[in-house]
């Protein structure tokens, strides 16, 4: 889990970075639940979770720099 203070320290292509491995990640787990082979079911939501933190950061920042 993603800490946001943290996460508002990167720049935005970090974020961005890290929300390309997050997804990539979410799907591989996403496609292990549907084999049946995936250890922790709760690493779909916690993904999911992560994805929504650094989106937000990236809207703030947007609207910072807007203003």
């Amino acid at each position: 889990m993603l800490n946001v203070a943290d996460l508002r320290t990167l720049s935005r292509q970090e974020l961005e970075d890290k929300i390309v491995a997050l997804k990539k990640s979410l799907f591989e787990m996403i496609s292990q639940k549907e084999t049946g082979r995936i250890e922790k079911p709760s690493g779909i939501k916690i993904a999911r979770r992560d994805i929504a933190r650094i989106l937000t950061v990236l809207s703030e920042m947007k609207q910072r720099k807007d203003k």
